[in-house]
């Protein structure tokens, strides 16, 4: 990334203003929401195996809006148990977030929350100085693997905390998305290496096969529409393109030529289509279904 550029994750308060409108913007939620009472039912009725209770864990769960989704899946799967849920979440206004909807939210009883303000990498650490042992029948780690260093050593990590009839649930990009196709293109100039901002599941599944772990896939198609990426000046354009690139004041401070090349790559087939006049990026998602380490 060049250094005039700054990582869009450096400015919390412009991440979350960004990611809200892609929230806005995008089918993402929705497409979640569909596997989460399509498919995601079956996958956690094979969690647990007779258990009382079930220990789950949800890294970089944000305001936890997915989380409670998932918890009344399990809750309809396995009705009598009760549930020990740690939350791994390193912004407090997300964490905040999250206690608030949880004291909004009815019949929560069965679920025990343990709060963890750390990054995914800080909570590791904690669990290996700490020496702890308690094993896991669920984890999901839904669209974070961006945010770490190493995301295959982090994937192993956590699947070394599965039970035996445990399942680690990672939700990213695809690679044939267009971001895949962003960041082949412009990873050298975009994404910032302290971190490993450009990963897909693509790069996730080479990891799992190079280990020969096992694992279920699942597409979730997704778009966004991103028109006003590409009126000049624009705000809610100018926060999009910051989220699409994770670089802070893309419009601004991203070199002339490095910004046409991705304003023009943004409106090709590779990335997006023409619909009505909009354009509609392709944000398809893929869902991992990694089993436990044998």
């Amino acid at each position: 990334m060049s250094c005039a550029m700054k990582s869009l994750v450096e400015d919390n308060d412009r991440y979350l203003k960004s990611f809200q409108l892609f929230l806005e913007r995008s089918s993402e939620h929705k497409c979640m929401q569909d596997f989460i009472h399509g498919i995601l039912p079956d996958i956690l009725a094979s969690v647990g195996e007779g258990k009382a209770n079930l220990n789950v864990m949800g890294v970089g769960s944000g305001a936890g809006e997915i989380d409670l989704e998932m918890f009344s899946q399990l809750h309809l799967k396995h009705p009598a148990v009760t549930v020990d849920n740690q939350v791994v979440e390193p912004s407090a206004q997300q964490l905040h977030l999250y206690k608030v909807l949880v004291s909004q939210k009815p019949n929560l009883d069965y679920i025990k929350f343990t709060w963890n303000k750390m990054t995914a990498t800080e909570f590791e650490k904690h669990w290996r100085e700490n020496h702890l042992t308690k094993k896991m029948d669920f984890i999901h780690m839904i669209q974070m693997l961006y945010y770490v260093k190493d995301p295959g050593a982090t994937v192993t990590f956590y699947q070394s905390l599965l039970d035996r009839n445990g399942k680690l649930l990672v939700i990213l990009v695809s690679d044939e998305s267009g971001w895949g196709k962003l960041w082949r293109t412009f990873r050298t100039q975009l994404c910032n290496t302290e971190i490993s901002q450009c990963v897909t599941t693509g790069d996730i599944k080479a990891y799992l096969d190079s280990k020969t772990v096992s694992y279920q896939s699942y597409k979730l198609p997704s778009q966004m529409d991103i028109t006003e990426c590409f009126t000049e000046g624009d705000q809610r354009g100018e926060l999009l393109l910051d989220f699409l690139t994770e670089v802070l004041d893309f419009s601004s401070t991203a070199p002339p030529e490095l910004k046409r090349g991705v304003l023009d790559l943004l409106k090709t087939l590779d990335c997006s289509k023409e619909v009505d006049g909009r354009v509609i990026f392709n944000n398809t998602l893929e869902v991992l279904v990694v089993d436990p380490l044998q």
